[in-house]
């Protein structure tokens, strides 16, 4: 992957968690509004205290992609988010996956641009 490029992705998947990150403290996003099961779901983390965990995780993933310092690291670390982000809206909000979506492709494409730093890992 030409290494601009992948600075460019980087920088954007950074930015895009750190931005949904401090959504989740500070609120100013709208929230959509979501299907009776989807909300029973997304309340049961929220009152689990796991959102926090889960900013937590953008916030300190991002702030490491844009930095480039743990990276590579963060970026497999912010895959369970991504995950998770295009299960819950496949399979409980359909209509709000698109921005999940990107999140995971983003993820990937940073994990591919990383993936000199995972060779020994998967040897």
């Amino acid at each position: 992957m030409n290494a601009k490029v992948f600075m460019v992705l980087r920088i954007l998947l950074g930015i895009f968690v750190i931005v949904f990150g401090i959504n989740k403290f500070l609120n100013f996003l709208p929230m959509p509004e979501l299907s009776a099961d989807a909300g029973a779901y997304f309340g049961a983390l929220i009152n689990s205290k796991t959102m926090i965990l889960v900013a937590l995780v953008e916030i300190i993933a991002g702030l490491a992609l844009i930095s480039n310092k743990y990276g590579a690291l963060l970026a497999i670390i912010l895959m369970s988010v991504s995950v998770n982000a295009v299960l819950f809206h496949a399979v409980l909000d359909p209509g709000g996956i698109g921005g999940a979506a990107v999140l995971l492709l983003l993820n990937i494409a940073v994990l591919v641009g990383y993936k000199e730093k995972y060779i020994e890992l998967l040897s």
